[in-house]
């Protein structure tokens, strides 16, 4: 067995959750911008802001770290100078809250990776913090293989999952299934390739 433990990969839901980012140069805008998405209730405290961040709808506090910035929080970014990202490494442990370090692992008890997003389908890629550069190349050949169509195909494997649970399909059965209805929703989409054989399914 091996000496290093696994990371658990998790996608997590940020929505109207409060989440602190700690540093207010272009590598936190960068995180920032981020999490935007997510529609996560945002505090960015550094004591000095570039104008980007302060154009965001974000709640600014300008100055120094303090650890109670953390209280409520259910996430946080660390991205000011290491001995700052040590400070709120130590906050959130003692608040049993996990913290993402940009480029600072040894701070990090989190890390996030180069994401792919097609529609609904997200697709994220990490080194354990590593080599950051090396996930984003992952991540960009990644984005030459995931077919454009591919909500098309989350769609039409939601709908064959309520059916299935409907009709009390085994979980053994439901791969196959699913690849059978793809291949007839490529074949609907791209005629000419009818007559291809599917792809071999794992038992």
């Amino acid at each position: 067995m091996s000496s290093v433990a696994a990371l658990f990969p998790l996608f997590l839901k940020l929505r109207h959750r409060k989440v602190v980012v700690v540093g207010g140069g272009p590598v936190a805008a960068a995180k920032i911008d981020a999490l935007l998405g997510t529609g996560a209730d945002i505090t960015v405290v550094a004591p000095e802001i570039i104008p980007h961040i302060r154009s965001l709808d974000v709640t600014l506090l300008a100055r120094g770290f303090l650890p109670s910035d953390l209280d409520g929080a259910w996430l946080a970014v660390a991205a000011a100078p290491p001995d700052v990202n040590r400070d709120v490494r130590a906050a959130g442990e003692a608040r049993r809250l996990f913290v993402n370090a940009v480029d600072d692992p040894d701070s990090a008890s989190a890390f996030t990776g180069g994401v792919l997003r097609r529609g609904t389908l997200t697709i994220a890629v990490s080194t354990d913090g590593e080599a950051p550069a090396l996930a984003g190349l992952v991540r960009e050949g990644l984005e030459a293989v995931v077919p454009d169509e591919i909500d098309d195909w989350v769609r039409e494997a939601r709908a064959l999952r309520r059916r299935q649970r409907a009709e009390h399909v085994p979980m053994a059965s439901r791969r196959p299934l699913l690849l059978q209805a793809l291949n007839e929703l490529y074949a609907e989409r791209r005629p000419e390739s009818a007559g291809a054989p599917p792809p071999e399914v794992a038992p």
